[in-house]
């Protein structure tokens, strides 16, 4: 069994503390805000080999660093703190730390990703006059508008057609997270629809990424994780 720290009590928090034991983990710890505050102590972390961090955008860098400072490397899936996180990578690599961060640790996600860049690059080469536009709808509770996984699907759309792709956002209710790519032209329209039903699939792929991520040094997503996906 390796040794996971959660850091976070949230509803991420506590699915993945609910699963560790399936894919091989043994919580020594689930530290909430209040555990926080004063920064995460060598005696909270005790004998983690990893750390598990699903908090708010205005905790992660803080606690991300302080796990560096600890030698504990760190999956996070705290969205909405981009601004901060090329600093905070910098930061652990000088550190000699590890750190693999997602907007979604679901592998359809990752894989939903390589199509919608494809489809826009088919659909902006085909002369057809279809335009393209994200959709994205998240619980009302979700902090960051857009979500995370929206920012990525739209930088996989933009690169592939060369221009912008606008997002919209919806938070509504209790959905866990559903991205549409919409392709649209005057007489037809095409809808690429991932549907997350279940949390869970968050909780278990970082599961998986802290497994690997353990011995492991430097900065790292989903991509170095599950490989390259080929073409």
């Amino acid at each position: 069994m390796r040794r996971l720290l959660v850091i976070g009590d949230g509803k991420m928090g506590r699915l993945v503390a609910g699963l560790a034991a399936d894919h091989g983990f043994e919580v020594v710890a689930q530290l909430g805000a209040p555990d926080t505050a004063s920064g995460i102590t060598r005696a909270q972390v005790r004998e983690a080999e990893v750390a598990i961090e699903f908090t708010v955008p205005t905790s992660a860098a803080r606690l991300v660093r302080q796990c560096a400072d600890l030698g504990l490397p760190v999956v996070s899936g705290t969205t909405g703190w981009d601004a901060e996180r090329a600093i905070v990578e910098t930061y652990v690599l000088g550190q000699g730390g590890a750190m693999l961060w997602a907007p979604n640790f679901a592998l359809g996600v990752h894989l939903f990703a390589k199509v919608v860049e494809e489809a826009a690059r088919r659909f902006a080469h085909a002369g057809a006059g279809f335009d393209a536009h994200l959709i994205e709808t998240h619980h009302a509770a979700k902090l960051d508008a857009p979500s995370g996984t929206a920012r990525l699907l739209a930088t996989a759309a933009e690169r592939a057609r060369g221009r912008s792709v606008p997002v919209t956002s919806v938070r509504t209710g209790h959905v866990p997270g559903t991205h549409e790519l919409v392709l649209d032209a005057a007489h037809e329209q095409v809808r690429l629809v991932h549907e997350v039903r279940d949390r869970r699939v968050f909780a278990s792929g970082a599961l998986a990424a802290a497994r690997w991520l353990v011995g492991r040094r430097g900065i790292f997503t989903l991509d170095d994780f599950l490989g390259e996906v080929p073409r």
